[in-house]
Order: structure tokens, then sequence, then C-alpha cells
């Protein structure tokens, strides 16, 4: 990892086409811009976290309804089954 020191208003160049200028530096913040082409995506990592996290339980939940379809499936086999040998 580098580590560069910088002062409000000054700017890091990565690549050609992406700038990062520090706006402002408070007591415990600091504020960053970013500058870089539409097609790259910018997105803070807690975001990315919220974001995998959600698509996980999206797809657990379906994984749940399909589970319940087996069962509800299997319970009408079953109960049929069971009508037929009385």
């Amino acid at each position: 990892m580098l580590m560069m020191s910088r002062r409000a208003g000054e700017t890091i160049l990565i690549g050609d086409d992406i700038e990062v200028v520090i706006a402002h530096i408070g007591r415990s913040r600091v504020k960053v811009g970013i500058r870089a082409p539409r097609e790259t995506a910018v997105i803070a990592q807690e975001v990315r976290l919220v974001r995998d996290e959600n698509k996980a339980a999206a797809n657990g939940a379906a994984a749940a309804a399909e589970f319940s379809n087996l069962i509800a499936r299997f319970a009408a086999g079953f109960s049929s089954s069971t009508k037929a040998r009385r």
C-alpha cells in the first residue's frame, strides 16, 4: 500500500483518468473527492458489504422458498399415498 501525505486542496492521480482530491481535513475526518470516468465504479467499502449481504440474503430467501415448495410437494404426495392405502 502506498501512503502519501497531502494537504487540503492537493490531488493524487491514479493512472491517466482518476483524480483524488483532498477537499477538507477536519479533526477526525477527511473529505475526499474522486473524479473518474462514468464507467469506473466508485463506491464506499461499507456500501459494497451491505450490497453483498443483501444479495446473499436474497439468494437465501430464494433457496428457502424452493425448499418450502419441495416440502409442500412432498407432503402433498405423502398425503395422497396414505389415502390410497386406506
